[in-house]
C-alpha cells in the first residue's frame, strides 16, 4: 500500500506541475477551456487513484446501481422476501430486471476502468513504436567515434580532449603551438583587456589557461590585414566578423583555419568525422628544414555528432 501511495503522490505532483504550466501559457481566450481541461485531469487522476486503492484492498470498484430494486414487490408479505430481489442483492454480477427495466438489460460498464484500459493500451502502443523507431535509427555518435578511433590508430595519433565551449578550435591550436615550441606570439596590442596588465596578458597567452584568446587575436588581425583573401567569403561586414573572432565564443571554421595556418606558418591536418583528412597549407614551408617542417604540422579531430553542442574540435598529438 505504501508503494502505491508513494506512486500516487508522485503522479499528483507531476499533474500539478503540468496544470501550472498549462495555466501559465493560457490566454484570455483559452483560459476557460484550459481551466476545464485541468479540472478534468484532476478528476480523472483522483478517480483512478481511488479505483487502484480499492482494488488493492480487495474492495469492489463497481458502482451501486438500481437501489430501487431493493424495495419489496407490491403485495408481497413483509416476512417473505422476493426470491428475484434476493438474487439481485447477493449476486451483483447478475442483477434481475425490475418492472421499470426491460428484461435482459446488462450492467452499465465502468467508465473509469475502460478509460484506464484505453490509456494503458495507448501507452503500450507508443512504447512499442518508440522502441521500433530507435532500433531502426542510425547510431551516428557510435559510428563516428568508431571511424575516428580507427583513423587515429592508423595515423599513430593520440587524442587530447578540449572543452566544448565555443573556443575548442583555438584552444586545440594553442596547445599544439605551445607544445611544439612555436609559441602563441602574443602581442599585448592584439588582446583587448580592461584593465590592461602584464600579468593578465601573460595569463591570456598561456594555453594552460585561456591561450585561445591570443590565437583568436592573431587570427582576427591576419584576416583584417589580408581582407582581400577573406572578405568575399563572409556573410557579415569585416569588422563585425573579426570582432566576433576576437571577443566572443563564436565557433571557428574553414576561414579561421586558413588564417591560422598562414599567420603561424603551419600545416593543419584535420581528421574528419568520416575518416577523411583535410590539409590546410600555409604556403611557406620551403624555407624550413625537415625537422622544422615536422614541428610545424598540427593535427585536429573534427566531430559532427559525438558532442552535445554539435561541431567540435579536439587536439591530436603523435603517439610517443
Amino acid at each position: 500500500m505504501e508503494e502505491l501511495l508513494a506512486k500516487h503522490r508522485k503522479e499528483q505532483k507531476d499533474l500539478q506541475g503540468r496544470i501550472t504550466q498549462k495555466k501559465k501559457s493560457a490566454t484570455k481566450k483559452t483560459r476557460k477551456g484550459v481551466n476545464d481541461e485541468c479540472e478534468q485531469m484532476q478528476r480523472d487522476l483522483t478517480e483512478r487513484h481511488k479505483t487502484e486503492i480499492a482494488e488493492l484492498n480487495g474492495e469492489s470498484t463497481e458502482p451501486v446501481e438500481a437501489l430501487e430494486d431493493l424495495s419489496l414487490e407490491d403485495g408481497a408479505p413483509a416476512d417473505e422476501p422476493n426470491e428475484d430481489k434476493t438474487t439481485a442483492i447477493t449476486d451483483s454480477n447478475t442483477p434481475a430486471p425490475s418492472e421499470s427495466e426491460p428484461a435482459g438489460r446488462t450492467k452499465k460498464p465502468n467508465r473509469a476502468k475502460a478509460r484506464l484500459a484505453r490509456r494503458a493500451a495507448e501507452q503500450v502502443a507508443m512504447s512499442e513504436a518508440a522502441a521500433e523507431e530507435a532500433k531502426n535509427q542510425t547510431n551516428y555518435r557510435g559510428n563516428e567515434q568508431g571511424v575516428m578511433d580507427a583513423a587515429f590508430k592508423k595515423l599513430g595519433l593520440k587524442e587530447v580532449e578540449v572543452t566544448p565551449d565555443g573556443h575548442c578550435l583555438y584552444s586545440a591550436i594553442a596547445k599544439q603551438l605551445d607544445d611544439s615550441g612555436l609559441g602563441l606570439r602574443p602581442d599585448p596590442s592584439r588582446i583587448v583587456l580592461q584593465p590592461t596588465s602584464q600579468t593578465r596578458i601573460d595569463t591570456v597567452t598561456s594555453p594552460q589557461h585561456d591561450g585561445y584568446r591570443a590565437v583568436r587575436a592573431v587570427t582576427a588581425d591576419y584576416i583584417v590585414e589580408h581582407k582581400d583573401d577573406f572578405e568575399a567569403f563572409m556573410e557579415e561586414p569585416l569588422d563585425v566578423y573579426t570582432r566576433k573572432i576576437k571577443l566572443t565564443a563564436e565557433w571557428g571554421g574553414q576561414l579561421e583555419l586558413q588564417a591560422i595556418a598562414r599567420a603561424y606558418g603551419v600545416i593543419i591536418n584535420v581528421v574528419q568525422s568520416d575518416g577523411r583528412q583535410e590539409k590546410i597549407e600555409c604556403g611557406e614551408m620551403d624555407s624550413f628544414d625537415e625537422k622544422e617542417k615536422a614541428k610545424r604540422v598540427l593535427w585536429l579531430a573534427y566531430y559532427r555528432h559525438t558532442y552535445g553542442l554539435g561541431e567540435h574540435y579536439n587536439a591530436l598529438v603523435k603517439q610517443s
